[in-house]
């Protein structure tokens, strides 16, 4: 039976269960933190109007049903019944009506991340594949502000405008990665953790690192974007895993 069929009223199905299959994975991979990250999706042209979690509900619990819709254009939302977490609606309400092009962002405190976020030059050098990947495609956010409310998410969404930039290492706090789809995203979110595990590890031996060339570097990220349906299928085996499992994440 195909997913739409299940809940036939309700929109945006396909969307809701590829969320929250990121949702279920990222808890697996021990990437969120208790019930205080987010992630998004735009379902209109305008990319104002997104699916979020529901507040304060854990990842691994998360189902399609429970997605609930938010207006970023709404000055009422966090009036309403059922309304986001507030730094959730600060953080990516600011982004859907700040940058258009972040149709799916996800933020989380994961651990690697989040200590390169608290170094001194919290940038990634291209010291491996995964690293190189990130190569010129990432920014840095140097003054953090307190929590996400809406000034802060304002001032985040800014600097993300540049649209190489797919992920926001937000200095003294966590990631914020963004995408044109949930599969993109969650992919960049899982190969940006591991590239900086792979960095915090290398700098802990204490070793000189061995750092890519600018070329190298800038060759290496081009070609893994043109990598064909790399981040389709890795969602698409995640999916088949919680299937496999009877996961309800998709009810």
């Amino acid at each position: 039976m195909n997913v739409t069929d299940l809940h036939p009223n309700m929109e945006h199905w396909q969307a809701r269960v590829d969320l929250a299959a990121a949702f279920r994975w990222t808890a697996r991979l021990n990437m969120h933190e208790a019930v205080a990250n987010h992630f998004s999706l735009a379902i209109d042209d305008e990319g104002t109007r997104f699916l979020m979690n529901p507040n304060q509900v854990h990842f691994a619990r998360i189902r399609a049903s429970d997605l609930i819709e938010v207006d970023a254009t709404d000055p009422d939302t966090m009036d309403r019944p059922g309304a986001p977490d507030p730094t959730a609606w600060g953080l990516h309400g600011g982004l859907h009506r700040h940058c258009g092009h972040a149709r799916c962002a996800m933020h989380v405190h994961s651990i690697h991340a989040t200590v390169l976020a608290c170094l001194e030059d919290s940038r990634l050098p291209p010291i491996d594949q995964n690293c190189a990947t990130f190569y010129n495609r990432h920014a840095v956010d140097e003054a953090y502000g307190g929590l996400a409310f809406e000034d802060e998410g304002a001032r985040c969404a800014r600097l993300l405008r540049d649209p190489r930039h797919k992920v926001l290492v937000m200095g003294n706090h966590g990631v914020m990665v963004i995408g044109d789809t949930v599969a993109e995203t969650f992919n960049r979110l899982y190969y940006f953790e591991r590239a900086a595990e792979t960095y915090i590890r290398a700098l802990q031996s204490g070793r000189q690192l061995r750092v890519l060339s600018d070329a190298v570097a800038e060759k290496t990220a081009r070609e893994l974007e043109a990598y064909p349906g790399q981040a389709e299928r890795h969602l698409s085996e995640l999916k088949a895993i919680l299937d496999a499992e009877g996961s309800d994440y998709a009810a």
